[in-house]
């Protein structure tokens, strides 16, 4: 097993829609506005995040969370805000637990598995982002569990980098993929709540 360079995710991306949009150069600019960067870095690919779906936790209406009977009453919807320079932000309030989802849609190859884990640039702010994998043949966007550890509220930038992802290539195919198993969360095209 090897881990992926850019070489190949570019490839992967052009024959296989590896990643759909896809960014073949790590941005660090749109128009002159700096953004946190996205796109394929050397050894990976920085995901932005979506700004159409995002959910805080909250014990406002909910009273407890059941992995097996989600209540979508827990989550919170919370206002987008824009800044100074235009870059459109959600404010996760100390010690909270969000909800967020990739703009990017992956396709993965039945010989490779992919790890989600967090920017340094979040994490030296006190983001703690779950390592989430995707698995051998699963497709769709990928939902990503935030984690404010800080004392204090910490601005998330939509539509600009939030978690990188890695591939790693198996030299055999495995017997039984994700997609042969038909897994729950297969194709999902938004924000999607745990579920059995």
């Amino acid at each position: 097993m090897s881990i992926k360079s850019d070489k190949w995710i570019r490839e992967m991306c052009k024959n296989a829609e590896l990643i759909t949009p896809f960014e073949s150069t790590l941005l660090r600019h749109v128009e002159e506005r700096k953004i946190i960067s996205c796109g394929l870095s050397s050894y990976g690919y920085d995901c932005r995040l979506a700004r159409d779906e995002f959910k805080v936790f909250s014990p406002v209406q909910g009273t407890e969370i059941n992995p097996k009977k989600f209540d979508a009453k827990s989550l919170l919807d919370i206002p987008l805000r824009q800044d100074e320079d235009g870059s459109l932000y959600w404010l996760l309030p100390p010690h909270s637990y969000a909800l967020g989802v990739t703009i990017e849609r992956f396709n993965i190859p039945r010989n490779v598995t992919a790890i989600a884990i967090g920017k340094s640039t979040y994490a030296r702010c006190g983001i703690i982002v779950n390592t989430t994998p995707l698995e051998a043949a699963w497709r769709g966007r990928l939902v990503v569990e935030i984690y404010n550890a800080a004392n204090l509220p910490v601005r998330l930038f939509a539509e600009e980098g939030f978690v990188q992802i890695l591939f790693f290539e198996s030299n055999e195919d495995c017997t039984t993929s994700y997609g042969d198993r038909a897994g729950k969360y297969q194709d999902q095209s938004g924000l999607t709540t745990a579920k059995l």
